[in-house]
């Protein structure tokens, strides 16, 4: 058994994907969103799938978004949800968030989701602390250390905080890599292993996702 992840070729990710049972709404979804310039923007139906299975396992009901894009991510989790379950999803494109909205009603989730358009962390002050199963950020990177911060507070003992593109495309790695998306998420992916208030993991999942459970 080797001890270093699998390198993910497009044959093998095929793979990966022809073992998914993809809602029908979510797979159209995934298809119009990626005939947009900002399609990269998309979680992969992988990480969706294992995002899905966490809200499952841990039972959550109170779901926090912070950046919610065309709504896959916010879509599946909405499914995973039990009776009376709800999301809260962050975001500040109008244009965006129609297509989530569409993809919650197809999906029959609409009730489960509310939008709060504006600057996220406007947004998350506003918001009631510790009432919070499961956070994910997934939104501007610069803006990170602060989306942390406040899911710290509105995540409750035990939950879990998840964070998407903490690898940057393996920029995080590049010491000559200077860019400020980069430096943002090393600073935050060395913050998180330094506080001893949580529990992580850096998966090598996608583009890197964090998983923080809070003690």
């Amino acid at each position: 058994m080797s001890s270093k992840p699998l390198p993910v070729t497009d044959a093998l990710l095929s793979y990966v994907r022809s073992h998914l049972n993809e809602h029908p709404v979510l797979a159209d979804l995934r298809e119009r969103t990626q005939r947009m310039p900002q399609a990269s923007l998309q979680i992969g139906p992988e990480q969706g799938a294992f995002m899905a299975l966490l809200v499952g396992l841990t039972g959550a009901r109170r779901l926090l978004e912070i950046g919610t894009f065309t709504g896959y991510s916010s879509t599946v989790m909405a499914l995973a949800l039990p009776d009376g379950g709800r999301i809260t999803c962050c975001d500040v494109s109008e244009e965006w968030t129609d297509v989530a909205r569409q993809a919650w009603t197809d999906a029959g989730v609409a009730d489960r989701c509310e939008l709060r358009l504006g600057p996220a962390a406007d947004t998350l002050r506003m918001l009631e602390s510790g009432a919070h199963d499961l956070a994910f950020i997934d939104a501007d990177k610069t803006g990170y250390d602060t989306y942390y911060t406040e899911c710290l507070r509105l995540v409750r003992r035990g939950g879990l905080i998840l964070l998407d593109n903490t690898l940057q495309g393996g920029r995080v790695a590049d010491a000559a890599n200077d860019e400020e998306s980069t430096r943002a998420i090393r600073a935050v992916n060395d913050r998180i292993a330094a506080d001893d208030r949580v529990e992580s993991v850096i998966l090598p999942l996608a583009d890197g996702l964090t998983m923080v459970r809070i003690r």
